[in-house]
């Protein structure tokens, strides 16, 4: 797994792979954009106080933006995880091409494409993932405060176990039929979660959280195809 890593990391010096690095970044920002603006126009004007009896504080347009920024940013603590890692699902195709071009010359030859659409739903099947499993663990992660690091541990172990499969999943897909791709997740699910874990946790390091989904997605590129002897691996 160290290997990997280092070799993952070593990818991101590509200057196609940090082109991609660039786009999803730019898509992911977009995303959050799109969610303040639309945050602002819902917010001016509204009337939070209505909701706790005869109390009026109708806000104002600077109010409106103001709120609209605070839970644009708290969305942003929360959410880029899950954003960031379904919009590198997107590109996970072009990421594992990259990788195979360069390492695995043979098993680029061999790979076949998923297609635009399948990368899309695959992207939005992993985001939801994501919220789901974090969601049905806020209630641990509440249980846990009182130990401190115990929300973060579960933290971890949650996103790690989402992330991991999610990209197995995307990388696996270009390669083999429907049974060997099944019998390689389950057989590597304790890796997956490891680089799922290795994902969550660069997601709490500020700028590093930037290339954590690609370096993900680029070393279960190698997890991957370096347990495929016969497609050539190097």
């Amino acid at each position: 797994m160290i290997g990997i890593f280092f070799r993952a990391l070593g990818d991101l010096t590509d200057s196609r792979i940090l082109g991609v690095l660039l786009r999803s970044l730019l898509v992911t920002l977009l995303i959050f954009a799109v969610l303040g603006v639309g945050l602002g126009w819902a917010l001016a004007g509204s009337d939070p106080c209505a909701a706790f009896g005869d109390m009026e504080c109708p806000l104002s347009p600077a109010e409106g933006g103001i709120g609209a920024i605070a839970l644009t940013l708290l969305a942003l603590w929360f959410l880029f995880p899950a954003v960031a890692l379904g919009v590198v699902c997107a590109y996970v195709e072009r990421i594992a091409a990259i990788v195979e071009q360069r390492h695995y010359p043979q098993a680029a030859a061999q790979a076949k494409s998923i297609g635009a659409g399948a990368a899309v739903a695959l992207g939005l099947r992993s985001a939801a993932r994501v919220l789901v499993y974090n969601l049905v663990a806020l209630p641990f992660y509440v249980l846990l405060l009182f130990t401190g690091i115990g929300p973060l541990i579960l933290f971890v172990a949650v996103n790690g176990m989402a992330f991991g499969r999610d990209l197995g999943e995307m990388v696996a897909a270009r390669h083999g039929d429907r049974t060997e791709r099944h019998a390689w997740l389950g057989a590597t699910r304790v890796q997956r979660m490891l680089i799922g874990s290795i994902v969550t946790a660069l997601f709490l390091v500020p700028f590093v959280n930037l290339v954590a989904p690609v370096l993900g997605a680029t070393m279960t590129t190698h997890l991957y195809l370096r347990s495929q002897p016969r497609r050539g691996v190097r």
